[in-house]
């Protein structure tokens, strides 16, 4: 993936195809239609945390959704600033120890397990516990894009920012998302369906320019379901124009230019999930105030080493610095 070529292409590379006409109108109808629940339910969890208050979140969304997320805010008398996080696919949300870090610096953090995945939040009426997740991408590809999976998933994340900006306790007007992979992806719809949003981190984003992903080959289980529908259900390719006209609706490429908060993206070079050149797709489309950094040795695996506190500061508007390489922490000889 260090090809200068692809490299030189990647910084101007906008995607295979473009968005479809009336992509703005269906996402604006979408939204419009959304009922925040007024009957959600918000439970306090005695977790003997001296500095932080935990909640568990659920509320029932669209088509049956029934969605669990985890909340955690300071104890502070003034209204605090929240945090939206959001998990990679097939995963869950945060451990509640994971979210205390943020808490520690005067935000309150959500994490938000997607329906039908391994978290709590279930898909439809059938209440299927546990994983769901092969056929998520494709799951209503052919019956338009109203009967998307991730058109739901997108407008559950809707009705939790919605939902929690109205809490007494949170400031609707410092709210942040931040997510890798599928969650990267989510953090970036976020922001792109609601403006209250208004800074975005988000590391390897996943769900983007899926012609190009068909072009690249199945190289990793994320995207398996794309190549496992035509071998096994159409070989011949016959509904492949209808399928990606579909999925072009939740392309999260094709919602980067809603975005208007600044963005922060994090990209390994080494990615064989979500190729670097499927997430250029998406960041050369952002219309606002953004900013990528390239970390060549790296794959769509945890970044451990400095990430976090770069994006923690970033977030937080914290000043955590770490020694320069070089003159750190030279030996006295």
């Amino acid at each position: 993936m260090k090809n200068p070529t692809l490299l030189k292409e990647m910084l101007h590379y906008r995607g295979r195809d473009e968005m479809p006409d009336d992509f703005d109108t269906f996402w604006n109808k979408q939204v419009a239609e959304v009922e925040v629940p007024q009957d959600y339910q918000l439970l306090e969890k005695d977790f003997q945390i001296a500095y932080a208050t935990c909640y568990e979140l659920t509320f029932k969304s669209g088509n049956g959704g029934q969605i669990y997320a985890k909340l955690v805010v300071p104890k502070l008398s003034e209204k605090i600033p929240a945090l939206f996080h959001f998990h990679g696919y097939m995963g869950q949300g945060w451990d509640w120890a994971d979210m205390l870090a943020y808490t520690a610096a005067g935000w309150g953090v959500v994490s938000m397990d997607v329906r039908g995945q391994s978290g709590y939040s279930l898909d439809g009426n059938r209440e299927v516990r546990g994983n769901t997740v092969k056929g998520h991408i494709i799951r209503g590809a052919l019956d338009g894009p109203d009967q998307l999976f991730f058109k739901d998933v997108y407008l559950d994340v809707y009705t939790l920012i919605e939902l929690v900006a109205g809490l007494d306790f949170v400031d609707e007007n410092r709210l942040s998302s931040f997510g890798g992979s599928q969650g990267g992806a989510l953090a970036l719809v976020a922001a792109a369906l609601n403006s209250r949003i208004k800074q975005t981190v988000a590391i390897y984003p996943f769900l983007a320019d899926f012609r190009r992903v068909l072009e690249i080959g199945n190289t990793s289980e994320a995207y398996d379901e794309l190549f496992r529908y035509f071998k096994f259900h159409d070989p011949f390719h016959e509904t492949e124009e209808q399928l990606l006209q579909t999925l072009a609706y939740i392309d999260v490429k094709n919602l980067a230019h809603r975005i208007s908060c600044p963005v922060q993206m994090i990209i390994g070079l080494e990615d064989d999930v979500c190729y670097p050149i499927t997430q250029f797709a998406i960041y050369n489309r952002l219309a606002g105030e953004k900013e990528y950094h390239l970390l060549p040795e790296y794959g769509h695996e945890a970044m451990n080493v400095r990430v976090s506190d770069t994006v923690f500061n970033w977030l937080c508007g914290t000043k955590i610095k770490r020694p320069y390489l070089i003159s750190g922490f030279k030996s006295e000889r």
